[in-house]
């Protein structure tokens, strides 16, 4: 909020580095007589908890669109603010920021996906569509976005604990080819827990993780984690948010035992993960507990 203050929404995109400064009007809360046509929530998915009171003490916000990841579905959001409230959402891009500045990998290519809980399109959802894309973000209502949602999720985790094994360096990682098979295996552990308890996978070509052969997948993370991409696109966001990181493996954890899918390369990097996120949690309280 202070940054935000003092220097605007400032953002430097890769790889042109290329930078723009937004100033924009704040507040600090949402009050509960405030009445918002649109509220967009994008914080962390472990930091959900702590805004929901907030929102549902403010009924006069009809719509309120969470952005940001979630593998476990929304029903938490939906007992707390009700489902006529609720949508969802998935945003293509990814960064990561240092200081005041967010440094951001985005393509037009890549559309920012929203929709109803339940799915089917409404005349809400595709106006909102239509406010992200005359702002210049493509954006488009999907039917099962909450199975983009839970199929992105499936390899975050993964990657996560794979990256922390590796001290933090996705280029490191590249270099190691047991993190990287334990990264690939656990993510096809994933994605065969989703489809053992019918939820689709999204886009379709994540199908081609699993039919195609070990040593595909292998060379193809190889060469691309020893990108800069994969830097701002990865490695920031899974150092900063290791708490988040945390909460989704939680969450991932939670669908094997209910899928019935065994998850042993995941029970391996969900323990970095863990591990990361007590040594985060350590240096993140003045206390150490």
């Amino acid at each position: 909020m202070a940054d935000l203050c003092e220097h605007g929404v400032v953002l430097e995109q890769y790889p042109s580095g290329a930078r723009t400064t937004t100033r924009v009007p704040l507040i600090e809360r949402l009050g509960p007589d405030d009445a918002y046509d649109l509220v967009l929530v994008v914080v962390r998915r472990n930091q959900i908890p702590s805004v929901l009171p907030m929102l549902a003490r403010n009924r006069r916000s009809p719509n309120v669109l969470f952005l940001g990841n979630n593998a476990a579905g929304a029903a938490d959001i939906i007992d707390a603010l009700g489902r006529e409230r609720v949508l969802i959402g998935f945003v293509n891009a990814g960064g990561e920021r240092k200081g005041h500045v967010v440094r951001y990998i985005w393509t037009r290519r890549l559309h920012l996906l929203l929709g109803e809980v339940d799915g089917p399109s409404t005349p809400r959802t595709q106006a909102i569509a239509s406010m992200f894309r005359t702002a210049g973000l493509p954006a488009r209502v999907h039917s099962r976005v909450d199975a983009y949602l839970k199929t992105h999720a499936a390899g975050l985790a993964a990657f996560a604990g794979a990256l922390y094994r590796a001290g933090g360096r996705v280029r490191l990682l590249a270099r190691k080819p047991e993190d990287l098979k334990l990264f690939l295996r656990a993510y096809r552990e994933a994605l065969r827990a989703l489809g053992r308890i019918g939820v689709p996978l999204r886009p379709w070509f994540s199908h081609l993780i699993h039919w195609l052969p070990e040593r595909f997948w292998l060379l193809v993370f190889r060469l691309f984690f020893d990108t800069e991409l994969a830097v701002v696109g990865g490695e920031g966001h899974a150092n900063a948010a290791p708490d988040e990181m945390k909460e989704i493996a939680d969450e991932l954890r939670a669908l094997f035992r209910r899928a019935a899918v065994p998850s042993p390369a995941s029970d391996i990097l969900f323990t970095a993960v863990d591990d990361r996120f007590e040594t985060w949690r350590s240096e993140h309280t003045t206390d150490g507990r």
